[in-house]
């Protein structure tokens, strides 16, 4: 395995990963982001464009990010796992501990002052427990990805709204929670920042 940068290079440690995968996907967003979203690991989307949070989630957190006064771009948008699992299911525990070192480094380097866990995989992978998201979203905890310590503000997966709108509500009250936290947000949920100018 290597990593230059934020970015890994190669990684053989999953086996199944590798065999499902087309291409490793890294984190996108500015090298200083000072908020950053956690998913779990790469959709067949994601995979194909090599870029977290394509397509109809991304959509959905594209959507949110714009109410709350904030581009993509200004924010870093990574996962739990760089490689798309087969058929798209879960990363397995051992797949998420093969690939923390990877994002530890990623966070460390970051140094953001947020970490938003979209869904309940990198929530719990983050945390270190097991939580209700819908329960917990919105919420701030204290953790440690190895020995990087980071404020991590739970959120419901952007897809879950595509399921059941009524988690729209509280995923977009999620992200402009992390915004404000972060000193991104404009206030006026929903108005670019470039409007100000």
């Amino acid at each position: 395995m290597s990593m230059d940068g934020l970015s890994v290079t190669d990684c053989e440690r999953c086996s199944a990963l590798c065999e499902s995968r087309s291409r490793i996907v890294n984190g996108v967003g500015p090298a200083d982001a000072d908020l950053v979203f956690v998913g779990e690991a790469p959709g067949a989307n994601e995979d194909a464009e090599g870029e977290p949070f394509v397509g109809r989630s991304g959509d959905v957190l594209d959507a949110a990010l714009r109410k709350a006064g904030l581009a993509r771009a200004d924010v870093r948008i990574t996962n739990c796992v760089r490689c798309r699992p087969p058929d798209n299911r879960d990363p397995h525990v051992a797949e998420l501990d093969n690939c923390r070192e990877f994002l530890a480094t990623e966070l460390q380097r970051l140094d953001p002052s947020l970490v938003v866990t979209l869904g309940k995989v990198p929530s719990e992978h983050l945390l270190g427990r097991s939580l209700s998201v819908t329960e917990a979203a919105g919420e701030t905890f204290d953790a440690r990805v190895d020995e990087v310590a980071c404020r991590v503000l739970v959120s419901v997966h952007p897809a879950a709204t595509l399921y059941d709108r009524s988690q729209q509500e509280t995923f977009e009250r999620a992200v402009a929670r992390a915004a404000d936290l972060a000193g991104l947000g404009d206030g006026n949920s929903g108005q670019s920042r470039l409007g100000e100018f």
